[in-house]
């Protein structure tokens, strides 16, 4: 059987974390798949993948890509993998370092069923960070607080990459056309989400620092977010679309 959902792990040095992580997705009681995408990772991730697709075919699809492409095109080529799988109605993203807790996701799956765009959120009620250091508490917080003040966004946690999206809204929206990359990726395809009237949920998670591994933020995507922001704000004169009601085809 087919799965409907599917998990988009974008991947570059995670050969401490992808085999156990794949292995905690398939083992939830939820009807997913995984689609790791990885950037030619040196420490052989990809091969730990292609492993972990032979071993469950049809559950698992790994796409290869010559070198690091962005944040941004890698969610690309995995929603295009995605949408092109028998009886796909999700496409889900999340980090492949553990900082997003597979065990969030059944309740992510649950709400997708009455929204069109779920967001495992930092920034609502019982959401939060574990072991971060004030410093990036606050840095977060502000650019978060920044993106959403300045854009009219309705979710507070415009920087998550950990989301659950409707076919539907991949369709209309398509993400390919998106200019930023990087993390800055995550902030133009919910403002162009939220502009096109699509429902979005949050629901509360602990965001825990990774466990294993290097982290893949630096300052530069820092400032590559906070440049996409300036340029999306005039995009706010424009008409925003009336809230859409849910596809019953994909519900």
């Amino acid at each position: 059987m087919q799965p409907n959902t599917f998990v988009i792990i974008p991947t570059y040095n995670e050969a401490e974390n992808i085999q156990r992580l794949v292995t905690e997705v398939l083992e939830l009681p939820v009807d997913v798949g995984v689609i790791v995408v990885d950037d030619n990772s040196p420490d052989g991730t990809g091969d730990q993948a292609e492993a972990m697709a032979q071993a469950y075919p049809g559950r698992v699809h790994v796409v290869h890509r010559p070198g690091k492409l962005g944040l941004g095109t890698a969610y690309t080529a995995g929603f295009e993998l995605a949408l092109g799988q028998p009886g796909a109605a999700w496409a889900m993203t999340m980090d492949a370092d553990f900082s997003h807790l597979p065990s969030y996701i059944p309740a992510m799956i649950a709400c997708g069923r009455d929204k069109h765009i779920v967001i495992g959120s930092r920034y609502v009620p019982g959401g939060g960070t574990a072991n971060w250091p004030l410093r990036r508490r606050v840095l977060s917080w502000c650019s978060n607080t920044f993106a959403r003040l300045a854009l009219g966004l309705t979710a507070h946690d415009t920087t998550a990459g950990f989301r659950l999206y409707r076919r539907a809204v991949l369709e209309m929206v398509r993400p390919e056309s998106i200019r930023s990359s990087g993390y800055s990726f995550l902030v133009e395809m919910l403002f162009r989400c939220e502009r096109s009237g699509f429902q979005v949920e949050e629901v509360p998670i602990i965001f825990e620092d990774r466990r294993e591994g290097q982290s893949k933020i630096s300052w530069k995507e820092v400032v590559r977010a906070m440049l996409t922001v300036f340029r999306l704000i005039p995009c706010r004169l424009k008409r925003r679309e009336p809230p859409r009601l849910l596809d019953s085809e994909s519900a």
